[in-house]
């Protein structure tokens, strides 16, 4: 893979969080470079900062201190309307549990951030239409979410992220409520969009399977970057 100046880049993130009177050092300075096109996973215990970091790299969460250069921008310059609306242009997002507005279907679900972003409802409608079609389900583009599987509800969540065509995807442990079928199927649809879209993902797992197969390995243990490995990992 050529890489060329990061898509994103963290400069010595710190995250504390304060608890009473005690304060949590959560993240230890966290350095990170992220190339377009790449599949990066990111992996370590529960509790070592893997959601906080991603809540970072989102710009859901603002770091104690240290910097985050998204193209170059320095992000957390912005206020926090610019923010917000940078977040929702450039940034998609796939949690564990799906979050679908239970009074939407499939295809309404799916359009919310594009309306937010206030792009044009006939464009949105027919790219939403297009996105089931990618991931499978053009045929339950009108069932709302608790007429779906919990496979078929991540993947509605994924064409959500996806809509408003962001620079990069960011997944936290996305197959962890799936079985292990519907965990395979998400899996593939995700490398199917890195390969269709050359989409970067950054995907925060403790399913080992996926995180081998991603370009890059990174390992947080105690706050800090403990391994950052191409290709595979040691299991």
């Amino acid at each position: 893979m050529a890489k060329k100046n990061p898509l994103l880049l963290t400069d010595n993130i710190y995250k504390n969080y304060q608890l009473g009177r005690s304060s949590v050092e959560v993240l230890k300075g966290i350095d990170l470079e992220i190339y377009e096109g790449e599949i990066v996973a990111v992996i370590g215990p529960s509790g070592v900062g893997k959601s906080t970091l991603l809540h970072i790299l989102g710009v859901l969460d603002r770091p104690s201190s240290g910097k985050l250069y998204i193209n170059g921008d320095d992000i957390f310059l912005y206020d926090d309307k610019k923010l917000a609306n940078y977040r929702n242009k450039t940034i998609g997002f796939v949690f564990q549990f799906h979050h679908l507005l239970p009074e939407f279907d499939a295809l309404e679900n799916i359009m919310l951030p594009g309306m937010i972003a206030g792009l044009p409802k006939s464009m949105l409608r027919e790219r939403a239409e297009s996105l089931l079609n990618d991931v499978g389900l053009s045929e339950r583009m009108h069932h709302r979410p608790n007429e779906l599987s919990g496979g078929e509800q991540q993947r509605v969540a994924v064409a959500r992220a996806i809509i408003n065509s962001p620079k990069l995807l960011l997944a936290d442990e996305p197959s962890g409520n799936l079985d292990r079928q519907s965990a395979k199927a998400l899996h593939e649809l995700f490398w199917d969009l890195n390969g269709n879209l050359n989409q970067t993902m950054v995907l925060v797992t403790h399913n080992l399977e996926l995180a081998k197969k991603a370009d890059r390995v990174i390992e947080l243990f105690d706050g800090r970057v403990a391994k950052n490995k191409l290709n595979h990992i040691q299991c």
